[in-house]
């Protein structure tokens, strides 16, 4: 019953995220089918798996992984992106931190290489699926652990 209300919510605020967008144009991305999508609605996917298990491979509302995070959000929105952290990092336009926006990536080098990868959400937070153990959940780009780590910002091509 869990996952039915999450999939509910999940519904509730992509609806709501396409009725308050604001009237800016936003550039779209477009899958091999043509079907457009919105960075801002991937970052309502992602925000909507917060508490969601952190799985090693993981995909799915059963579990992610921090690549397999950003691939289910976007994958949501219609735009197909790579499934692993250093396929994704290949895969973005870089972009400078004062240039991030709602719906681009921030990597991170743990272990001595770029291994983890969240989605910025504005106002210097991200969402990300930190570690076994942890949960989906919103990090501080300014919070010291993460400031140290961070390498890179992109943007996928739109």
């Amino acid at each position: 019953m869990r996952s039915g209300w999450r999939i509910c919510l999940l519904v509730l605020a992509s609806a709501l995220a396409v009725g308050c967008a604001s009237t800016r144009p936003v550039a779209v991305a477009r899958t091999s089918a043509g079907v457009a999508g919105n960075p801002e609605q991937a970052v309502m996917v992602a925000l909507a798996m917060a508490g969601t298990p952190y799985r090693w491979g993981g995909a799915d509302p059963d579990g992610f992984d921090c690549s397999g995070l950003v691939y289910y959000a976007y994958q949501r929105t219609g735009v197909e992106v790579p499934r692993t952290t250093e396929d994704q990092y290949r895969n973005v336009r870089r972009i400078s931190l004062a240039d991030l926006a709602a719906g681009d990536l921030v990597f991170f080098k743990l272990d001595g290489r770029i291994s983890h990868v969240g989605l910025y959400t504005g106002d210097g937070r991200f969402v990300h699926a930190p570690s076994t153990g942890k949960v989906v959940s919103i990090s501080q780009l300014d919070d010291d652990f993460w400031r140290r780590r961070l390498v890179a910002a992109g943007r996928f091509q739109q």
